[in-house]
């Protein structure tokens, strides 16, 4: 049986009407998408997993060189597909070593317990109220934090909500 990737995108943007845009489009096309509102979110949410999109901007920085001239040619290609096969076998790594899926793409962190707000955790991690609650209304369907039992901030960079009985 064989396993289907889906190609992992980083969107960033400040509009929150580009980002769903982008994340519906790009999702309609078979990606995961993880969105991030700015800068520093971003680097934080690229901290907390892999992303292809990632790997497509150096992959293009590097093949550039060679395509301009100002490499060799044979050797920046080479470069290139010893990037691929590195970002591949760290994947299978982290795919059968769960202590090497951890260094890579980190751990889920606790922002919610039992209703209450771990700002350190919030602050540590650039997500601000806004995005805490704009995640609260969109995934968890409610506005009231007091009906959470746990939120975790995944290695994804999603926000996953478990309500109170």
């Amino acid at each position: 049986m064989l396993l289907q990737v889906r190609p992992r995108v980083l969107v960033v943007d400040d509009e929150p009407g580009v980002r769903r845009a982008l994340q519906r489009g790009l999702t309609a096309e078979g990606m995961d998408i993880v969105v991030a509102a700015d800068g520093p979110s971003a680097l934080q949410v690229a901290r907390t997993g892999s992303f292809d999109a990632i790997l497509l901007v150096i992959l293009a920085s590097v093949l550039s060189r060679g395509i301009n001239g100002s490499a060799g040619f044979f050797t920046t290609i080479g470069l290139g597909f010893v990037l691929v096969l590195l970002h591949r076998f760290f994947g299978w790594i982290a795919c059968r070593s769960h202590a090497f899926g951890m260094l890579i793409k980190g751990s889920p962190i606790v922002i919610i317990r039992d209703g209450e707000i771990n700002h350190h955790a919030m602050r540590q991690n650039l997500i601000s109220h806004h995005d805490l609650e704009e995640d609260l209304r969109l995934d968890a369907e409610t506005e009231d934090i007091s009906k959470i039992k746990i939120a975790r901030l995944e290695r994804s960079g999603d926000i996953s909500f478990i309500k109170s009985s």
